[in-house]
């Protein structure tokens, strides 16, 4: 997450509060109008954190959901997702800033904007939002992680045995490894600020993905034609109703593939100012959604060029390709580096709110205040908090849990676009820019944005609807515990 995925969190370290002069002399040139630490970002560094925001495993999904839609609704369909999503992001790039946009109250988070801008219940419904995403990203991470470490296993298995071995393999053991390294990874208490993380994740998420997309070239020339038709999917190869559900589904899928509205005020954060952050970030969302969209619509065109309608819902492991065996063990290594990353990127600020929330709910009790210091020879001493290792481990079992259970990535993949779509990236940026700039009801403008949403929002319920059913048609033939490849 989406996605998108490797730099969700870069929160500037803002721990360096200091006191402005109150004599009403200038403040000085080390720091900005809230006290904190010069901002440095530029267009290109917000440009990049996007981009390896944005970049992750719903690029995977992009050649099967072209294959539902077909050659003319496919791509037009990611043109639109894309115009949405620049429009939208304009318009929350506006609301950084409450008052003035040059030196207007500066706001943190995507839910600082939301309370400054609308307050009240939209505050608590955005969080529940948020939160209730991020819990599902968890899911679909562990679950595409799997997915990928099996995919190892099984072109080694193909490899060795000439293609003659099926190789099925349950996908459980390989979730429970992914589940203990998170939690070890989730002890360590900000890590998703550490500044290296971004970097991998980004090198992890193009490799995989200029993997994908070279195996595609390869495999179109060696076809000597592109496959696929102008409609998608043909019916006959599936009913009229899967058709319908399924090309629903895709519009989830690329969704999910764009979405990184909830992480775009606090990309903003880290911008320098002069110009106005506004301005700096509008023409560093352009940069990126068309880099974006360039690479999504190569990947996901020249996947369906290559498999026509039997393009795989996950292009480097749904074995469209079989060789070189070892590319393709070197671009699921990849995937799974990226998502013990990004996993820690997406839960670190929902481990966060929640240990918070229990401090201040239960002030005196040592079990959530206390740290141990644990002495490691060599390294510095580690805080261990007893309240952070329980609820932390408790997180990551309980997700591992729901991963084994409900083991179907494309339709979670989906889902979790359709639900976080139209609140974060349409809805609450459209009524906070209404707030902020105090448009009349019934203006032009007014009806043009709330016609907007609405499109949006019937895009969504078509996109959750179509995951659901999904889900609906896995779940006869599914097993508990017992999924294998």
């Amino acid at each position: 997450m989406t996605m998108g995925d490797g730099a969700a969190k870069i929160n500037n370290h803002h721990v360096y509060d200091v006191s402005i002069d109150v004599l009403g002399q200038q403040p000085s040139t080390c720091f900005d109008d809230d006290g904190r630490l010069k901002r440095t970002g530029t267009v290109w560094t917000a440009s990049a954190h996007i981009i390896t925001a944005v970049i992750g495993s719903g690029v995977l999904s992009l050649a099967w959901a072209i294959a539902q839609l077909g050659w003319i609704a496919g791509p037009a369909v990611m043109f639109l997702f894309s115009f949405v999503i620049y429009y939208t992001s304009t318009l929350l790039a506006d609301c950084y800033r409450s008052g003035d946009p040059i030196s207007g109250k500066r706001n943190y988070t995507y839910m600082d904007a939301v309370r400054s801008n609308l307050g009240g219940a939209h505050v608590k419904l955005c969080g529940l939002i948020q939160y209730v995403n991020l819990f599902g990203v968890a899911i679909g991470y562990t679950i595409a992680a799997s997915i990928s470490m099996m995919a190892i296993k099984r072109s080694n298995c193909f490899h060795d045995s000439g293609g003659k071995n099926p190789c099925h393999m349950s996908s459980n053991p390989y979730m429970i490894a992914f589940g203990i390294a998170e939690i070890i990874f989730s002890q360590i208490p900000d890590f998703d600020q550490i500044w290296w993380l971004s970097i991998v994740a980004a090198v992890m998420s193009f490799t995989y993905s200029a993997i994908g997309l070279a195996l595609g070239i390869v495999q179109v020339a060696a076809n000597k034609s592109f496959k696929g038709s102008f409609t998608g999917i043909s019916v006959g190869s599936v009913t009229e109703t899967q058709k319908i559900w399924r090309s629903f589904q895709a519009l989830g899928d690329i969704a999910f593939a764009y979405s990184f509205s909830i992480i775009l005020i606090e990309i903003q954060d880290t911008v320098r100012s002069p110009p106005a952050e506004s301005k700096t970030m509008k023409k560093a969302s352009f940069i990126s959604i068309a880099v974006t969209t360039l690479f999504y619509m190569l990947c996901g065109c020249m996947g369906y060029a290559a498999f026509g309608d039997l393009a795989p819902g996950n292009l480097l492991t749904g074995f469209g390709f079989y060789n070189p065996f070892w590319l393709l063990d070197i671009a699921n290594a990849a995937i799974v580096i990226h998502l013990v990353g990004a996993y820690q990127v997406y839960c670190q600020p929902l481990f966060a709110f929640i240990e918070k929330w229990a401090v201040q709910r239960w002030p005196d009790s040592d079990f959530i205040t206390k740290d141990i210091k644990i002495r490691i020879p060599g390294l510095r001493p580690y805080s261990l908090n007893l309240f952070r290792l329980v609820w932390r481990s408790a997180f990551v079992v309980l997700t591992t849990l729901i991963s084994m259970l409900l083991p179907f990535f494309n339709d979670i993949v989906g889902l979790l676009g359709a639900l976080g779509f139209w609140p974060l990236t349409v809805y609450f940026p459209i009524e906070m820019y209404i707030a902020q700039k105090k448009l009349p009801k019934w203006s032009t403008k007014w009806v043009c944005l709330q016609m907007l949403s609405l499109a949006c929002l019937v895009i969504s319920i078509a996109a959750a609807a179509g995951s659901i059913a999904g889900v609906a048609s896995d779940l006869k033939v599914y097993r508990p515990f017992k999924t294998s490849y």
